[in-house]
């Protein structure tokens, strides 16, 4: 998070899959010589510059994201600035140089995490066409892998996948990825959670979205988008919704965001209740869980998010009881 503005992943807006291109000016060339005298023939005939061919993305995306910006500039996703009691973050010395000293070097890093999170967009975008009912959660991981690999151009531990693919089914709230020889096959009437990582030089883009096949949890799915998108805006803004306690401190933002109240009951699927003891997190230089939380309830907890931290908004809806144990293998 910056001292201007907290950049976030394109899941609440519609993707599209629009590539760089390179632009052909329309200029057509002539080619003349000196002024034919009379009978000796006619005029040159205008020579068309070839169009330069259109780079497009391979399906499944298998070309590295080098080849469509050279440059190294990669998108900019949704931009939340700082508002309200809190616009003095934007233009504070100290503030900026919390965050410089944050980073390795400002503007590399925000490409870096442009990057992985544009790998992450694409890739996202395929798996959400191509995952079916009567694959198995190996194929579904197996292709997302390969996918993020080719596009990030996976180089040891410069860049690559940012950690095992999680295919959570139904009852299973996260974290469950298949193992060699898994034979798990999705249903028409599964809940399928895919959980996605991707990393440039240790800054880690993680993001998760969820899949269902008939319309049965629709309701479900809009209530927890819901409420992802009100914890985003929470976690810069002071909004009178939030069930946390507020402290608008100088040198600190509330870490906490409100779940309970956009959590309605649906006819088709009962209650919604968010799973109290599973959170979002920040995420650290090659560490996927830094130690911070963002807890889905009322709680008192007074840990604060700072200048130069990356943090994982996540929310986790349930029709059970809202709380997780364990699995034992």
């Amino acid at each position: 998070m910056t001292a201007n503005d907290l950049e976030l992943p394109q899941s609440t807006k519609q993707e599209d899959n629009t590539q760089p291109e390179e632009v052909d000016d329309g200029d057509d060339e002539l080619i003349t010589g000196d002024a034919p005298a009379a009978g000796e023939g006619k005029k040159k005939k205008k020579k068309k510059k070839a169009k330069k061919k259109k780079l497009e993305q391979s399906d499944p995306p298998r070309t590295g994201l080098s080849k469509f910006f050279p440059d190294g500039v990669y998108p900019e996703g949704e931009i939340q600035p700082y508002k309200d009691d809190n616009t003095w973050r934007i233009t504070s010395e100290e503030k900026r140089y919390d965050e410089k000293m944050a980073n390795e070097d400002q503007e590399t890093t925000y490409q870096n995490i442009r990057r992985a999170s544009e790998v992450h967009r694409q890739v996202r975008q395929h798996a959400r066409k191509t995952i079916k009912p009567g694959m198995t959660m190996t194929e579904i991981v197996e292709n997302i892998e390969a996918g993020t690999r080719a596009l990030v151009e996976e180089n040891g531990l410069d860049c690559g996948v940012g950690f095992p693919t999680g295919v959570s089914l139904n009852h299973c709230a996260a974290h469950y990825t298949p193992n060699a020889g898994d034979t798990t096959v999705l249903q028409q009437g599964d809940v399928l959670k895919v959980d996605i990582g991707v990393h440039v030089k240790g800054r880690i883009a993680d993001s998760a979205f969820t899949l269902t096949f008939d319309h049965t949890y629709d309701k479900l799915l809009e209530a927890v988008q819901a409420a992802t998108d009100t914890g985003i805006r929470g976690a810069i803004f002071k909004r009178p919704w939030s069930l946390t306690r507020l402290k608008w401190e100088e040198k600190s933002i509330p870490v906490g965001v409100a779940f309970c109240q956009l959590s309605p009951s649906f006819k088709e699927v009962g209650p919604v209740k968010p799973i109290e003891n599973l959170s979002g997190h920040n995420i650290n230089l090659y560490q996927i869980h830094g130690g911070k939380s963002v807890l889905l309830v009322k709680n008192d907890d007074q840990t604060k998010m700072e200048e130069g931290e990356y943090f994982a908004i996540e929310t986790f809806g349930s029709t059970g009881r809202g709380r997780i144990v364990e699995a034992v293998s």
